[in-house]
């Protein structure tokens, strides 16, 4: 049976939506290695279709010359959650359909293996709802937007969830690893 691995970059008031606002901090080398650690334990890539068509055309095209990343995203396995079709394509990619909690626990049965999720914000909140995240790794900026769609929606039931690792990074970006309490 799979786990499901969440990775997001969020502002100190939860903020995740366009994630342009973190270009200003770099991305500290020691990050890549943590989400590499991530993504190498992964044999699988679930997303949204909102954020896989972002994805597609950023990644199906690059090369491990380009960004040692690249391998992973092109050559696993990718599965796409979403009511409708995603406006592009990209090689080794199932649709799933609308969300679907029992889909989703079908996949992580039927996963051997982490399955990685970055992004995809209605995805996740739906996952957190539903107990399906297995780890949470949330990527801190120390930057209060106040604005903007938050991972946590206004007026949700709490969300628990334990600390099981963290790191600080140079650009003042804190790893936070996060299992269900």
């Amino acid at each position: 049976m799979g786990t499901i691995a969440v990775h997001e970059f969020v502002s100190l008031d939860g903020v995740f939506e366009d994630p342009s606002w973190t270009f200003d901090y770099g991305f500290d080398p020691e990050m890549g290695e943590t989400l590499a650690a991530v993504t190498q334990a992964s044999t699988a890539i679930l997303l949204g279709r909102t954020t896989f068509e972002m994805f597609a055309p950023a990644w199906s095209t690059r090369t491990v010359a380009d960004d040692p990343g690249a391998p992973f995203f092109n050559d696993t396995p990718k599965y796409v959650v979403g009511a409708q079709e995603p406006s592009v394509q990209w090689a080794g990619s199932t649709r799933l359909g609308p969300y679907d909690a029992a889909t989703i626990q079908r996949l992580k049965d039927d996963t051997d293996g982490t399955i990685y999720v970055s992004g995809s914000g209605t995805l996740v909140r739906a996952l957190l709802r539903d107990g399906l995240v297995d780890v949470l790794h949330l990527f801190v900026y120390p930057v209060a937007l106040g604005q903007g769609r938050r991972l946590w929606a206004e007026g949700g039931e709490p969300t628990r969830l334990a600390l099981s690792q963290h790191q600080a990074y140079e650009n003042g970006v804190v790893h936070l690893g996060l299992t269900p309490a």
